[in-house]
């Protein structure tokens, strides 16, 4: 008789969640203009992700193709997937003194989790989050990205 008495209140109880359920499902249905699901993709054009949405990791040039960047390695220490390469070179200036410029900076989407540890673990604020989300393609290898643009440099005053 104990086990019909628990399994009834099990029942009720269960019965008693659902409708709590149904009644935030209910509320919505009755009050449509609340909604707040974006009808992605008719308003491709207008859609505003929020400010706190991390979408891909990029480096942002100013209008000279000057990045801000000084190869220190930061990022790629930081980042726990891998998922950024720097690949530097070193100069010989005219003082005898070797000088470590950035070649390529490489980011790989594909195994990003877009944990932003290397945008806090820079130094210089060359990384961003962009609010880029459509990242479907073909094939892995367009998700391997290039940041620093072709021909750019270090904004003065980084170089160190």
């Amino acid at each position: 008789m104990n086990e019909v008495s628990e399994y009834i209140k099990d029942v009720a109880k269960g019965v008693k969640t659902l409708l709590g359920g149904l009644s935030v499902t209910g509320y919505y249905f009755f009050h449509p203009k609340e909604i707040i699901t974006q009808q992605y993709p008719e308003n491709r054009g207008t859609l505003k992700m929020f400010d706190r949405f991390r979408g891909e990791v990029i480096m942002p040039h100013n209008e000279k193709n000057e990045h801000r960047c000084n190869g220190c390695s930061s990022c790629e220490l930081a980042c726990p997937n891998g998922s950024i390469r720097i690949v530097s070179k070193h100069l010989l200036l005219e003082n005898g003194k070797k000088k470590k410029i950035i070649d390529q900076h490489i980011y790989n989407l594909s195994l990003c989790t877009l944990c932003n540890a290397c945008v806090k673990a820079c130094p210089t604020d060359a990384l961003k989050m962009s609010q880029e989300f459509e990242h479907a393609t073909f094939g892995r290898v367009e998700l391997i990205k290039v940041l620093n643009k072709t021909g750019s440099v270090v904004m003065e005053g980084l170089e160190e």
